[in-house]
């Protein structure tokens, strides 16, 4: 009779560096164009000019982070591709240290010299996945996607621009700032937290405690530039 046992698949989570991009702009475009929006709010009454102010800003602080993202990205690349230059030269020039070094990986996975000779052979053979095998094991680096750098800036712009029309939103339909700060102040925090509780759940860690941190950190920015704002005017 057949085996109609099927494996599970494997869930494992594969799209870490948009995830990554997605926070980083989502993190700052809550909370900046909110401490500033409440800092206004605290000098002006004005509602129009604290929107025209939150989308100068928006505007302003999306192309700085999606800039910071992709010069970040390329730099990686950069970083990876002048590693393996490095790498394939010396298992060209110095072959035996190399094998000695993929011994070494091997005797930490347990693997005896005598079981790692027949791999250290294939590699010998192979001195692509040679390469392949020394970026990964002993740089611990992996090669980027070619349009990392492209796509990381447009994520991490486009969560930065999302995430700041959230605290300013309220302040398009009400004509006295300080009317919509309360609106802002709720939604905006309601936003933090369930930002900081799903961008836990999704690397694994406790939700209930990044949602209650993700909320203090947004909530002690706006109140300070509030603060600042009332006593400077």
């Amino acid at each position: 009779m057949p085996d109609k046992t099927v494996n599970p698949e494997e869930d494992h989570f594969t799209a870490s560096e948009s995830v990554r991009d997605v926070v980083i702009g989502m993190s700052d475009g809550l909370t900046v164009p909110f401490a500033l929006a409440a800092g206004l709010t605290g000098a002006i009454a004005a509602s129009h000019l604290v929107v025209t102010a939150g989308l100068a800003e928006i505007v302003a602080g999306s192309i700085s982070m999606g800039l910071g993202g992709y010069l970040a990205a390329k730099s990686d690349a950069e970083h990876y591709y002048r590693e393996r230059k490095i790498e394939e030269r010396e298992v060209v020039e110095t072959p035996e240290v190399e094998a000695q070094e993929v011994r070494d990986i091997l005797n930490g996975w347990g693997l005896s010299a005598k079981q790692a000779e027949p791999i250290i052979e294939v590699f010998r053979q192979n001195p692509k996945a040679w390469v392949d095998f020394m970026m990964t094991n002993e740089l611990g680096l992996e090669e980027p996607h070619q349009k990392r750098a492209r796509n990381s800036a447009v994520t991490i712009a486009t969560a930065y621009a999302v995430g700041g029309i959230v605290p300013l939103a309220p302040y398009f339909f009400v004509a006295n700032a300080r009317q919509g700060l309360p609106i802002s102040i709720v939604v905006t925090l309601m936003a933090l937290l369930l930002f900081g509780y799903f961008k836990a759940r999704i690397a694994g860690t406790n939700a209930i405690r990044s949602a209650v941190q993700t909320v203090v950190v947004g909530g002690l920015a706006a109140a300070a530039a509030f603060v600042l704002a009332r006593a400077i005017s």
